[in-house]
């Protein structure tokens, strides 16, 4: 019995220190050419958006920059419900793969509608008042793909970052992995609205909306084949969560009897921690 409890305490050890050999800087390169891929797939699309409606699909100049407004203020906000769902509910792991996938099922819709003639509306020959509206049909795959692209954004900018900054516990290498992490950002940021931006207004926009999903795929698989190294954190729960029940109950309170509300909060404040 006491070898069986010896090799049973050698094995919790081993698989404990397993675990704690995850993380660390072999994560980098995954984490960040990951970072490289998705964020050149983000830039090449969103950045030349307002073009693309008014030249693809006969929008209207207004129209096409309310809608880029949208799509782009969307894309600032989501990364908070990205956060608050990793926080709560997932891993950041999950949130960034699935996330990743959906903004690639966005973009191949978008290369769809460059590749079938009968997904976008003719090109206006003469006036503007000539041009072919643009179907029911090829509105709804114009915006789902509009609309999945944009919550693949979200799902995964800010959150690979936190979950780059979770794989090591020295503050100072958290700081150098956020500088890198930045500068992979904003390089790809440029790349993306310089050069893929070339190749879709002076070649075509199906070869640029190709090489959009052609980075995103990159960056997912360069993700995925990362996972055996990741430090994996649980769900903490999200202060936003907290705060929403706190309101949630001072609403649904307001019938209730102090005594039962005071214990009400107890509790929920005891969730929230």
């Amino acid at each position: 019995m006491d070898g069986s409890i010896s090799q049973h305490d050698h094995d919790s050890h081993t698989s404990s220190d397993f675990g704690r050999r995850r993380g660390g800087w072999i994560t980098f390169p995954f984490i960040t050419g990951a970072l490289a891929g998705l964020t050149l797939a983000a830039g090449g699309w969103l950045s030349n958006l307002i073009v693309y409606l008014i030249q693809e699909f006969n929008v209207k100049s207004i129209d096409a920059a309310q809608i880029s407004n949208v799509v782009t203020g969307f894309s600032f906000l989501s990364p908070v419900i990205g956060a608050i769902i990793a926080d709560s509910f997932f891993d950041s792991f999950s949130v960034v793969s699935i996330s990743s996938c959906i903004s690639l099922l966005g973009i191949v819709l978008l290369v769809l509608t460059e590749t079938f003639n009968s997904l976008k509306p003719q090109p206006c020959v003469k006036e503007p008042e000539l041009c072919q509206p643009t179907s029911k049909l090829q509105h709804a795959i114009l915006y789902t793909a509009i609309a999945l692209a944009t919550i693949g954004v979200g799902g995964t900018r800010y959150t690979m970052a936190t979950m780059g900054a979770n794989q090591f516990e020295n503050r100072k290498n958290q700081a150098t992995f956020f500088n890198w992490f930045f500068f992979t950002l904003y390089t790809a940021t440029v790349v993306s609205f310089t050069a893929i931006v070339y190749v879709e207004d002076n070649v075509s926009w199906r070869l640029g909306f190709g090489l959009c999903a052609i980075a995103n795929l990159i960056g997912l698989v360069i993700f995925l084949c990362g996972a055996r190294f990741y430090r994996f954190d649980k769900p903490q729960g999200s202060p936003f969560v907290g705060l929403a029940r706190v309101w949630l109950l001072l609403q649904l309170g307001k019938g209730i009897s102090s005594t039962r509300l005071a214990k009400a909060r107890i509790i929920t404040m005891g969730m929230v921690e």
